[in-house]
């Protein structure tokens, strides 16, 4: 691990009703915030107006993070559309790498990147929010020696998150939103033991597949392979042999849980039936229009053409009735 820090990062992730959260919170912060904030909200690709609503609810300055920018305290970073947020060497680092959890900015990066950059200097926040993104990094960094923080589940506008995290993690600190900003102030102002710290190996493994180094050598390391596929790629998942929350990743560095798997799946089988009804129908009315242009010349084969699209109908209702009536995966808030 490179030099530690000896002073306190803070960093956040959030996804349904997130940003709410952090308008919340950010009002509560008071300014000249001793230590620099970074943020991931499952954004996907759409244009964000986050930082600006950020920035007009606090007292601290909160900006979309740039290549090579060097954090200041008492501003707030906060992920770009589609891009992962990193923090190497003390320095931001922005990546268009492979989603995770099928998310891009996804919080487990962030986090992992934190852990191995900030050692105990690291202070790591999961609010409101569908599925378990950030549990695995939040493990990452407790095992660093950081300090884990959890909103209360149970008054979180979107509890998933938060109970995953403290599923994954002895946390440190449950507190409701509320309180979430003095609880940060005095941890930002708390001193940073400076102790040797080893990353675990599964760790550097994991961070250098998400960066494409020597992934394929680097995941027959750390897993084995799996029976399940990649939905983003394709290719193999290989399940990762780690004390920390489960989870899959193929050679690409495309990273799920099992409940970021299973959603998304659900996702893809999904648009899948959508298009075979799409088809369907389309070949039944390509099939009552040939038997229209039939029954010009030759009435049996006409009636015959009609059969066959009354049948493709029939199958068409019943995809129609199954996909309507299927229900949405538990928490599929992805990006």
């Amino acid at each position: 691990m490179p030099s530690l820090p000896d002073q306190r990062f803070i960093f956040i992730g959030a996804s349904s009703g997130g940003v709410y959260a952090m308008l919340d919170l950010v009002a509560g912060l008071p300014a000249r915030f001793p230590a620099p904030i970074f943020l991931v909200q499952h954004i996907g690709a759409r244009r964000s107006q986050l930082a600006a609503l950020l920035a007009s609810r606090g007292p601290n300055a909160a900006v979309e993070a740039t290549e090579g920018q060097i954090p200041a305290p008492g501003t707030i970073y906060i992920a770009p559309p589609d891009c992962h947020m990193l923090l190497e060497g003390g320095v931001l680092r922005l990546s268009h790498g492979p989603k995770e959890h099928h998310a891009r900015p996804a919080i487990d990066p962030l986090f992992r990147s934190a852990a191995l950059d900030c050692g105990p200097a690291a202070v790591g926040v999961v609010l409101t929010g569908m599925l378990d993104d950030g549990s695995a990094g939040l493990h990452a960094i407790k095992a660093c020696g950081g300090t884990a923080v959890v909103q209360n589940p149970e008054t979180a506008a979107e509890p998933s998150m938060p109970r995953s995290a403290l599923t994954a993690v002895d946390a440190d600190h449950v507190v409701d939103l509320p309180e979430m900003a003095g609880l940060l102030y005095r941890l930002a102002q708390a001193p940073v033991v400076q102790q040797p710290v080893t990353a675990p190996e599964v760790l550097l493994r994991e961070y250098a597949i998400a960066k494409g180094e020597d992934a394929m050598q680097n995941l027959k390391s750390i897993g084995q392979p799996s029976v399940f596929s990649c939905p983003d790629c394709g290719g193999v998942l290989f399940e990762i042999s780690d004390p920390g929350p489960p989870r899959y990743r193929c050679h690409t560095g495309h990273a799920f849980s099992p409940r970021s798997l299973a959603a998304t799946q659900e996702q893809l089988t999904d648009a899948a039936l959508w298009s075979s009804l799409r088809v369907l129908q389309e070949k039944e009315a390509m099939l009552r229009r040939l038997a229209e242009r039939q029954a010009l010349d030759d009435m049996l084969s006409a009636q015959a053409t009609l059969q066959e699209a009354r049948g493709i109908a029939d199958i068409a209702a019943a995809l129609r009735r199954l996909v309507v009536r299927a229900p949405s995966p538990a928490g599929s808030d992805l990006s």
